[in-house]
């Protein structure tokens, strides 16, 4: 038997549906009749009930994956396909502390704190207070956030370890989803521990542009930039073919790792004919806009003079 304030999935025959935090008081009301929670409660997962006309539903227990997509939502949100990517490639596993940074509607930070269980913590930063309302409304409804700490009308270019500090610790790993980013690129080091990695969502090529030239610039290594696209196949057997429709791009996400540089290890790493082209595209770059800075500090050098 199901326990008053488990969550359920109730799935009907037409493919609705329905997450629910198991109140015997609440029935369900749905066009395929009335599903009595007292019948849900004896059931278990994996196992039919009916409503009052006689209509099955399924009885499932949710997965992380049920829960991220059916969070209640003002912003956009981070999907699936995105959040297993960036909780393997981040790291994230039990007792782990990380940041993010801004909450949202909070799916990111229900899958984190999912995660990072009892011995973890998260700290979730927010500016706006109505969003920070909606994502721990998204916690609370799934049974989460004892580890998470809303950190709410903060501005992360103040930095991140406010709370961090507190807790005598720094961060495993940071997630930045904000517009400007490279605006923050150099408050990152002081809130992780040396070597973690760290994540940014962005949705347009020229912001992963500038994003990428801040992080060259800072002590960090490793860069990735990824966009994780999923193809859905039909799943009969004898007619195998995909899906007429594809969760496609959703956005940039950017991966690099907290790292110091060091000249010996760059000279010692060997360089092929991209890598090359890659390296005297960036030289003529930054060759570019060390002349482009010169020039400026000449002009206002003169108008000093005048």
């Amino acid at each position: 038997m199901l326990e008053p304030g488990q969550l359920v999935l109730l799935i009907s025959p037409k493919g609705k549906r329905y997450m629910k935090v198991l109140d015997l008081e609440k029935d369900l009301h749905t066009q395929e009749g009335i599903l009595l929670m007292a019948d849900v409660a004896k059931a278990d997962y994996g196992t039919i009930v009916h409503t009052h006309l006689g209509r099955p539903f399924r009885v499932v227990r949710p997965t992380l994956s049920d829960m991220v997509k059916g969070v209640r939502r003002q912003t956009q949100v981070l999907y699936p396909k995105d959040i297993g990517y960036l909780l393997v490639r981040l790291g994230i596993g039990a007792g782990k502390t990380v940041i993010e940074a801004g909450s949202g509607s909070g799916s990111l930070t229900v899958a984190l704190s999912h995660t990072v269980g009892n011995d973890g913590r998260v700290f979730t930063y927010e500016r706006r207070p109505e969003f920070a309302e909606l994502c721990r409304s998204n916690l609370d409804r799934y049974g989460l956030g004892a580890n998470v700490t809303q950190v709410i009308g903060h501005d992360v270019a103040e930095g991140f370890v406010r709370n961090t500090e507190e807790e005598g610790t720094r961060a495993d790993a940071l997630f930045l989803d904000v517009r400007t980013p490279w605006e923050y690129v150099h408050l990152i080091p002081a809130a992780i521990k040396p070597g973690s990695p760290v994540a940014f969502l962005l949705p347009t090529i020229s912001q992963v542009s500038d994003l990428l030239k801040a992080l060259e610039a800072a002590p960090f290594a490793d860069l990735e930039v990824a966009e994780i696209l999923v193809r859905r196949w039909k799943t009969v057997p004898d007619r195998m073919r995909p899906d007429d429709r594809m969760v496609a791009h959703t956005g940039f996400l950017v991966f690099a790792r907290h790292q110091e540089g060091n000249d010996e290890f760059e000279a010692a790493r060997p360089l092929g004919t991209r890598e090359r082209k890659q390296q005297k595209a960036r030289e003529k770059r930054l060759a570019a806009e060390a002349a482009k800075n010169s020039d400026a500090e000449g002009e206002g050098n003169q108008e000093e003079s005048a």
